[in-house]
């Protein structure tokens, strides 16, 4: 298992640049990497809500950043090479599965050009020696079979706009590995960078204000004082802190620069006991919360979406040494923590419960 000190021992100084900065996991990948040591350069739009994570706790003032679209390949090509990183992760993303279907054009361009356009960017800056493109659990052909847990050779084909172009965005990534960057392969890039990507599981933690994810509707419940009702309960999810894809990230990249073997794909979710459906997360919230919260379930109308999705995480613990260190309780407990600080102490709580819960996340390393 990684200890904090070989983490940091590789991302000491090292220029890393994060795509999606201003997200809910990039924001919290962004104050991983500082911590750790790393110069960070963040490309991204915008936050996409209001309030955000990246806002609440002044990144935009820590971290050198371009303001920027990643279909935009001349501005993103400026960035790689102004900054000239070693290290690149992509998070950039149309990230909704509801508005993949609103604008499904949109989230193509985002999610699959927007791959290719990074790779480019890796390919022609010979700065960067480990790249790793953030996926999704959803790239699978879903079969809804209980109790089965995806593995990284089953069949990529997601079922709606969102998690289809997040499953080509994966058959670009190994392509441009085999194409540009393998040992052997035509061009200047062969042999220098090592490429994986990784598929996690659902993200909770605190900061994020996505609509239409249930985390962040119990915390919007929680503001206005009003019930939330539960879509679709009984569905199962691989839920998890947001520190423990990060964490595996950061191994993955690490990892493979030092062991070509390490890398190509990963799951990383939570383990079979994690695993649980949309109600219980809300029961595990509102018992984490206390009194001012209450929910009522029921089944709102709206486009598919998977009733059963788990992942199998042996890969990355056999390969990676990794281990989910918070189990799902404790992710709640600790998303609800962050939201009691920032609706009682303001961003500055907020700030120093992340940088807390950051520091309680390594610690567990050790």
């Amino acid at each position: 298992m990684a200890t904090v000190d070989t983490l940091r021992s590789f991302y000491e100084g090292r220029r890393v640049l994060v795509t999606g900065s201003t997200g809910f996991k990039g924001s919290w990948l962004c104050g991983l990497l500082q911590s750790l040591g790393a110069e960070v350069y963040g490309y991204a739009l915008e936050p996409s809500t209001n309030p955000s994570l990246w806002d609440i706790v002044g990144l935009g003032e820590k971290v050198a950043h371009s303001t920027a679209d990643v279909r935009d390949l001349e501005t993103l090509s400026d960035a790689f090479m102004s900054f000239r990183p070693q290290a690149v992760f992509h998070l950039a993303a149309q990230p909704l599965v509801i508005d993949g279907y609103e604008r499904p054009r949109y989230t193509y361009e985002t999610n699959v050009m927007g791959t290719v356009n990074v790779l480019e960017c890796v390919r022609t800056c010979d700065s960067v020696t480990s790249f790793l493109n953030v996926t999704t659990d959803k790239v699978y052909e879903n079969l809804e079979r209980p109790g089965y847990g995806y593995r990284e050779d089953d069949k990529l084909d997601g079922f709606d706009p969102y998690s289809n172009s997040k499953s080509c965005s994966e058959i670009v990534t190994h392509c441009y590995q085999k194409s540009f960057f393998a040992e052997g392969s035509t061009g200047d890039a062969a042999g220098r960078c090592a490429i994986s990507t990784a598929r996690a599981g659902n993200v909770i933690g605190g900061g994020d204000f996505s609509a239409n994810r249930i985390v962040p509707d119990c915390v919007r419940a929680v503001q206005a004082g009003e019930p939330i009702v539960i879509r679709n309960p009984s569905s199962v999810r691989p839920y998890q802190h947001v520190m423990e894809p990060l964490v595996a990230y950061l191994r993955i990249a690490a990892g493979q620069e030092a062991d070509r073997s390490l890398a190509g794909w990963y799951n990383i979710g939570p383990d079979d006991k994690d695993c649980v459906t949309t109600g219980e997360i809300v029961r595990l919230f509102a018992k984490s919360w206390g009194d001012g919260f209450s929910f009522e379930e029921g089944h709102v109308d709206g486009p598919h979406e998977a009733n059963f999705l788990k992942l199998d995480n042996t890969k990355a613990k056999q390969a990676l040494g990794w281990q989910p260190a918070w189990g799902v309780a404790e992710a709640v407990s600790r998303t609800a923590d962050w939201t009691r600080a920032w609706l009682t102490g303001g961003d500055a709580a907020a700030t120093a419960c992340m940088n807390e819960q950051i520091n309680d996340y390594l610690g567990a390393l050790i």
